[in-house]
């Protein structure tokens, strides 16, 4: 794993024409006479805040499939059946994200740009969240410094701590008035240069990170809280980004299938979620997440065991949706948003024993993925006036909480943390059909091309099903 002092340095332009597919291209230096040895930060700025988005879609490409948002359309899938796979491509391009990031923050350093160092943290945070809550301990403390190819790799603890240094230490950057270069609006893919939005995010993230650890004996649900209430206050805060060279990746996804390139399949546990088979009410989301089948009807496919009948063209089951306002050619990708905080807020103070809370954030968070979704109003009422729904404050269960936030993080990595802290207890889960381990996924194997280039580093393979340190009570 090589890493250099300049990773990714090419001005907005160029990097829309990397879209997705053919990244690591840019990142040979010696021969690549389009990359640019000292980038502006407004330039950094519009590479990083794109990334991140990406590195969030890539590991939701997967991931989507161990919480059984999607399924794969063909038998024994190996993502859907826990095999070891490779996710090299993911790997390289999060590494690359964090390489860009600490140019980006080391220039804004030099350069007094406060603005730009705390956006940097905050952004580190998150990549670091990505790689630690995927594949566990990582390189990070040398992985960027120019002394070693084979950077040492810091514990999964480690990591979760450096993280929450890094949007700590992004507040007092961001708090300062004194910038000598401002954040530019238009470089700025995911608050437009608003220092605000970003503080938000970064007390958003915060909230992530502390209510993720709510197995471990210092869980402490009043800093959860606390950080939640500096965050979001409606959908408008949301950290999303939506630039693309062509189109939105799942909408590509939803394209590709179309073509008979088949993927992006909605899985049974979704789908008999939202549609009235598993908890007798119908979620009328479900109409902005996905497209009726031929029969008019709403029809998952079974994690490992594929498309029934063998004919791919009859569209007698679901998919990702190029009518969803979540994967359509110019829908934005969601990051962190106001909903999921509001259900971090109401596990917290359920937890914290204040109901009332509790279930005014529920509501909240219901009604403001709704919004999101443009679910009609009367729809959204009548499901929240549902008794199974509007269950009370009395009423109100971790499980109805986890239940509703699965639906606000479809297509979101942030799912497959919920399901590991919940250990996967939704109504009717189930292992995929003819599943590699005896029970749930809770990691992936480090990617061959990371064991290839610091195999001397990188941990003994360990089985899948071992949880990660925050998984453990």
């Amino acid at each position: 794993m090589k890493f250099h002092t300049r990773y990714t340095t090419f001005a907005l332009a160029v990097l829309l024409l990397g879209g997705t597919s053919g990244c690591q291209n840019y990142f040979k230096l010696d021969t690549n006479p389009s990359l640019i040895s000292n980038p502006p930060l407004s330039a950094l700025l519009s590479t990083t805040t794109q990334k991140t988005a990406f590195s969030s879609q890539r590991v939701a490409n997967f991931t989507s499939y161990f919480v059984q948002h999607l399924a794969n359309p063909t038998a024994g899938g190996s993502t859907d059946t826990y095999q070891v796979t490779d996710y090299t491509a993911t790997w390289d391009y999060i590494y690359f994200a964090l390489a860009d990031l600490r140019d980006m923050k080391l220039q804004a350093r030099e350069q007094g740009a406060s603005e730009y160092v705390g956006v940097a943290d905050v952004m580190l945070a998150y990549h670091l969240n990505l790689i630690a809550d995927t594949f566990g301990a990582a390189p990070f403390s040398n992985a960027f410094d120019g002394t070693t190819l084979t950077p040492t790799y810091d514990s999964e603890e480690m990591l979760y701590t450096t993280a929450l240094n890094l949007l700590n230490e992004s507040l007092t950057e961001l708090a300062k008035t004194d910038s000598r270069i401002k954040l530019v609006a238009a470089n700025d893919l995911i608050h437009k240069g608003n220092t605000a939005a970003w503080i938000k995010t970064a007390h958003a993230l915060r909230a992530r990170m502390l209510n993720k650890i709510s197995k471990k004996s210092s869980y402490d649900p009043a800093a959860v809280l606390d950080a939640v209430s500096k965050s979001y206050t409606s959908n408008a805060d949301d950290a999303q980004m939506a630039s693309f060279q062509l189109r939105n990746p799942w909408a590509q996804v939803a394209r590709n299938n179309a073509n008979l390139l088949l993927d992006g399949w909605l899985s049974t546990q979704l789908v008999n979620h939202l549609n009235g088979t598993t908890y007798g009410i119908v979620d009328p989301r479900i109409e902005k997440i996905t497209d009726r089948t031929v029969n008019n009807t709403y029809v998952g496919t079974r994690n490992g065991q594929g498309n029934v009948g063998g004919n791919n063209t009859t569209k007698d089951e679901v998919y990702i949706s190029l009518n969803s306002p979540l994967s359509g050619d110019a829908s934005p990708l969601l990051i962190v948003t106001y909903s999921e905080m509001k259900f971090v807020e109401a596990e917290a103070a359920l937890r914290a024993g204040d109901r009332a809370r509790a279930y005014a954030a529920y509501l909240a968070g219901i009604r403001a993925n709704m919004d999101k979704l443009g679910v009609a109003a009367a729809a959204r009422d009548a499901y929240l006036a549902n008794p199974a729904v509007g269950v009370g404050a009395n009423g109100l269960t971790l499980d109805l909480i986890f239940k509703e936030k699965y639906v606000t993080t479809y297509l979101n990595p942030e799912a497959w943390n919920d399901a590991r802290r919940y250990d996967y207890r939704y109504k009717g889960f189930t292992l995929p059909l003819n599943a590699a381990l005896p029970t749930f996924i809770r990691r992936v194997a480090y990617p061959n091309g990371e064991t290839s280039k610091n195999g001397v580093n990188v941990p003994d393979d360990v089985p899948l099903s071992t949880p990660l340190w925050w998984d453990k009570p």
